[in-house]
């Protein structure tokens, strides 16, 4: 275990025994060449019901496709779990030589029982209707492959119909989302995708080199 890695690791277990078994502390390792399997360390992993080994959320997806130079901590988001419980989540991108991200320290803290508690005492205090304009949090996989299934599920929403009434523009909208989100780093994608849409794999690459002209 490098330096780097040591000192997250102890920062890891003082974040989680500090506030408890509703705090799940997450290290992502970036320079691993099996992505898949980034998760290198955790911390009360129940909260989403991840284990060491197991595959990148969203966010890191996301971050390689990025210039790291562009990068921003991200603080207190909303993130949910499958069986629909809702976290509050902060991602910390930890730097190496060159600006690169080389580890990325991510918390999600269950408030789903505080929400419970809010809940009740907004319908108490409430004197007429508010509008929620939240957006819906992300939903924290467990693999590449639900992630990649989310990830296409959110491309098919973007573009607001079903792939049967898509047309050509829609589709490569879709897969713009795809491409941008980082989804094509994850192995064997691509045929996932090009049969998800009905196109052929020349098809989808011609559609990516299509987002890159634009």
């Amino acid at each position: 275990m490098d330096t780097k890695l040591e000192l997250l690791t102890q920062i890891a277990r003082g974040i989680s025994t500090h506030f408890g078994n509703n705090c799940e502390v997450v290290i992502h390792d970036l320079r691993k060449e099996d992505i898949e399997s980034s998760i290198v360390y955790i911390e009360n992993g129940q909260v989403s019901n991840r284990k060491l080994g197991d595959g990148p959320s969203e966010i890191v997806l996301e971050t390689l496709k990025k210039n790291p130079d562009l990068l921003k901590d991200r603080l207190s988001y909303l993130t949910r779990t499958d069986d629909g419980r809702i976290l509050k989540s902060s991602t910390m991108y930890i730097r190496g030589k060159n600006n690169t991200i080389d580890y990325i320290l991510a918390l999600n803290y269950d408030i789903t029982g505080l929400l419970t508690i809010d809940n009740s005492l907004k319908s108490l205090l409430s004197t007429s209707e508010t509008e929620d304009d939240e957006k819906q949090p992300r939903r924290i996989t467990h693999n590449v492959n639900d992630l990649l299934d989310e990830l296409i599920e959110q491309s098919v929403a973007l573009v607001g119909k079903p792939v049967a009434l898509m047309s050509k523009d829609d589709k490569v909208a879709a897969i713009q989302y795809l491409n941008n989100a980082g989804a094509f780093l994850i192995t064997k994608s691509g045929d996932k995708v090009s049969n998800y849409f009905g196109i052929s794999k020349f098809t989808l690459y011609s559609y990516m080199d299509t987002n890159k002209e634009k």
